[in-house]
């Protein structure tokens, strides 16, 4: 008659002797550390968004004192890592503090064991604890939050849902906020026509228009403002407007302005444009205020809207970067009345959107074969296509724009007929391919699409009369002088 041998469930041996666990667990490779005198080592990470509604010291203090309460009787925070000003949607590696802790993390000979944050939303957004937690248990750091009572298991399926249900909440409160703002903001630019901020436009002057609306921000001190006209600026968009509509062009309203020594926009209000040079008027500049409706008298809202582009398509985890795009102006946010001095009328403002230049060739016979792949030999800037004695021709101006005087020391224009290049194209491109002798000459198409299929631009030097593939440096050959 067999043995009956009986298994208890608590120790895993028999009455006949140890099991195979019981044998696999004495002869593990890896024997459980001991206990660390003190407790474990915490390294603290917080973050606060913007310094200006927040206050980074106080922020800091609540989350650092909520990590205390966590880790108490468990270990002792020996590091913090606290980023200020820097959004919950940039990732780990694009704020500074959280960046140096992941950098920390991978040092063998650590001051930490564990992670502890004081609050969710302060360390994660969406989905990027799940993009974390796998370099967590990668260099065996724990990770302590409130939301779990202590420490996150990254196996337990109860934590990872709740990870994924608080990263939702994270990003649905960024999403909410947005859209309430926004909504917010074009209501009060329709109805109310009220300044949002930014910089007023050239011609007009911020001015005080009393409390702000605002219940909480008027007892802080804050002040509503509105557009008034600027004494000084106010003129020169009258008669710029003027000009246009009696058919100058932009560049002719540029080189006037210019001639008389009229400071440009960044040049008059110096502070509010520390961006930009403040050197003279540019088509851009005249450009710019004629397509400007807030001149008609009525606020224009979400001209320039803020989107969204992926930083690097090919990594989603490094998450987005805040452009700014202009819209048309169906997209735009129009006061339902006016409410500031207008500097032209809305039927002339109209007038001058109708005769803009338009965009592209005027001449669908004229082709450029070559647009876009000439740079000039002299300053190294693009060469721009033109049409000269009925030839397609190429020209660099050295920058030099028809809204300015001609410097006398400038180098003189570069011209090249588009037929002197391509007679010799063949040529360039057996010296850069070096192909079998036994294959047909290549046609001047056949180079120019072998060009732009490899990002190859063509250097024209009139000093060597040559033209040079900038793909390998000392590939080039001669041509004619093409004037």
């Amino acid at each position: 008659m067999p043995t009956v041998r009986t298994v208890s469930l608590a120790t895993g041996r028999d009455a006949g002797g140890d099991t195979l666990l019981a044998w696999a667990e004495r002869s593990a490779n890896h024997p459980a550390a001991k206990p660390r005198p003190g407790g474990l080592r915490f390294a603290f990470y917080g973050r606060v968004s913007t310094e200006d509604r927040q206050d980074p010291e106080s922020s800091w203090a609540r989350q650092r004192d909520q990590a205390g309460v966590l880790v108490g009787g468990h270990g002792r925070i020996v590091a913090e890592f606290f980023d200020v000003g820097q959004s919950r949607v940039l990732p780990w590696a694009r704020r500074p503090e959280a960046a140096a802790l992941v950098a920390a993390m991978a040092d063998p000979d650590r001051a930490f064991d564990a992670i502890v944050v004081g609050e969710y939303e302060r360390a994660f957004y969406g989905n990027q604890f799940s993009l974390m937690a796998p370099l967590f248990e990668h260099y065996g750091v724990q990770l302590w939050m409130p939301e779990a009572g202590g420490r996150i298991d990254f196996e337990a399926e109860d934590h990872e849902q709740l990870m994924t249900s608080l990263g939702v909440q994270s990003k649905r409160e960024i999403t909410r906020t947005r859209i309430r703002v926004t909504t917010a903001m074009a209501t009060q630019a329709r109805e109310q026509g009220r300044y949002l901020g930014g910089r007023p436009p050239y011609g007009y002057q911020l001015v005080d228009a009393g409390p702000h609306p605002n219940r909480a921000h008027a007892a802080w001190g804050r002040r509503a403002h509105r557009l008034e006209l600027d004494p000084e600026t106010a003129p020169i968009v009258k008669w710029i407007f003027a000009q246009r509509l009696a058919g100058h062009s932009v560049a002719r309203i540029a080189r006037a302005l210019n001639d008389v020594e009229i400071p440009c926009p960044s040049a008059a209000d110096p502070e509010r444009n520390a961006h930009r040079s403040g050197r003279e008027w540019t088509h851009t500049t005249v450009r710019s205020i004629l397509a400007n409706p807030r001149y008609t008298g009525r606020q224009v809202w979400n001209r320039q809207p803020s989107e969204h582009d992926l930083l690097d398509p090919a990594n989603t985890g490094l998450g987005y970067r805040q452009v700014q795009r202009w819209n048309l102006p169906d997209g735009w946010v129009i006061s339902a009345r006016p409410v500031h001095p207008a500097l032209v009328s809305e039927a002339d403002f109209v007038a001058v959107q109708d005769i803009r230049t338009p965009r592209g060739n005027p001449d669908p016979d004229r082709c450029y074969q070559l647009a876009g792949l000439l740079r000039c030999g002299i300053c190294r800037r693009r060469m721009e296509s033109c049409w000269s004695n009925n030839q397609a021709a190429y020209r660099c101006r050295h920058g030099h724009t028809s809204a300015s005087k001609t410097d006398p020391d400038r180098p003189k224009n570069l011209y090249i007929r588009e037929n002197r290049l391509l007679a010799h194209l063949p040529a360039l491109y057996i010296l850069l391919v070096q192909p079998d002798p036994v294959h047909a000459p290549p046609s001047a198409q056949d180079v120019i699409d072998h060009l732009r299929e490899e990002k190859i631009t063509l250097t024209c030097d009139p000093g060597t009369r040559s033209l040079r593939a900038d793909a390998q440096e000392g590939v080039k050959i001669a041509i004619d002088r093409a004037r």
